[in-house]
């Protein structure tokens, strides 16, 4: 115990988000851009890490989603503090080498950085993708259990790439969601925050659900919510999401983190993680722990 904080059971939720995270983005990533029919009429259900998928991944293989997502944790851990800058550099030097895959606007608001230094994207009506969701792990992690931190933190590293109001409004609802998992809250708690954003935004409402899982960080918060709510385990959260195609490997990733907070690490399935890339799993045990420890739970505050 650290102050009134059970270090140990936070460390475990979080370690079970950010692998969760990479096992819903390698899970997902086989199906992105297929539909439910395509999908059904070649797998049935579609329950396993194979890889393949239209970037032709590796088995265990991860996209931006889980990358960008390390690109933030770094920033962090190279600093020991929150610097926007730092974020912005490590996704300049992401795009630098060239990954699988990369988003139009998180392209856009990158190379922005790279050639003008521009830390805020200018506000825009139609980046409101799931580019900024997808990665706010750390973010929340490094700022348990403190709201305005959490706030901070998840808007600056947003805006670099995403200045919309419904993408902002997202990553607030899903980061103040992530925070209630850590601390052990149940779904009743956390499906008040979801309905709360469904009330303020009534964009997001996701009952009766509406089957789409598209890029629009409306559809991918709605098909995330709808299994998240529905489904009674971590593995049955995500064969869910990502079986609605789309942008699957995205809904995947949100869904995977959210799920992970909320059952913890003995629910996540052994096989999927034996199937990951090793390296990546490494790499998030590091920086969970640290990410963790340096949080104000984790100095007790």
């Amino acid at each position: 115990m650290v102050g009134r904080y059970n270090i140990e059971e936070i460390s475990d939720r979080a370690r079970a988000s950010f692998i969760g995270m990479a096992i819903g983005d390698a899970l997902g990533a086989t199906l992105e851009f297929m539909t439910v029919p395509e999908i059904a009429q070649k797998y049935g259900i579609f329950r396993d890490i194979v890889g393949g998928g239209w970037l032709r991944l590796k088995p265990g293989q991860v996209t931006d989603d889980t990358e960008m997502a390390l690109c933030v944790a770094r920033a962090i851990l190279q600093h020991q503090r929150w610097s926007t800058e730092a974020v912005a550099d490590n996704f300049a030097a992401w795009l630098k080498g060239r990954p699988t895959d990369c988003g139009d606007t998180c392209r856009k608001g990158i190379r922005r950085y790279m050639l003008h230094g521009s830390l805020e994207a200018p506000p825009n009506e139609w980046d409101a993708g799931n580019g900024a969701a997808m990665r706010i792990l750390p973010a929340a992690l490094f700022s348990f259990p403190d709201k305005e931190l959490l706030k901070k933190y998840t808007l600056e590293q947003a805006h670099i790439t995403h200045n919309n109001p419904v993408s902002d409004a997202a990553c607030l609802a899903l980061g103040a969601m992530l925070h209630q998992a850590l601390r052990g809250d149940s779904k009743a708690q956390m499906r008040r925050t979801a309905d709360a954003l469904a009330t303020n935004f009534p964009t997001f409402k996701f009952d009766p659900y509406r089957g789409l899982a598209t890029g629009y960080v409306v559809d991918t918060v709605q098909t995330v919510f709808h299994w998240f709510f529905k489904a009674r385990s971590f593995e049955e959260c995500l064969v869910g999401t990502v079986n609605q195609g789309g942008d699957a490997d995205t809904t995947g990733a949100i869904c995977g983190m959210l799920a992970g907070a909320y059952y913890g690490m003995d629910a996540v399935p052994k096989r999927w993680i034996k199937k990951m890339d090793v390296k990546v799993i490494t790499e998030i045990e590091h920086v969970v722990e640290r990410l963790i420890s340096a949080s104000p739970a984790g100095r007790g505050m």
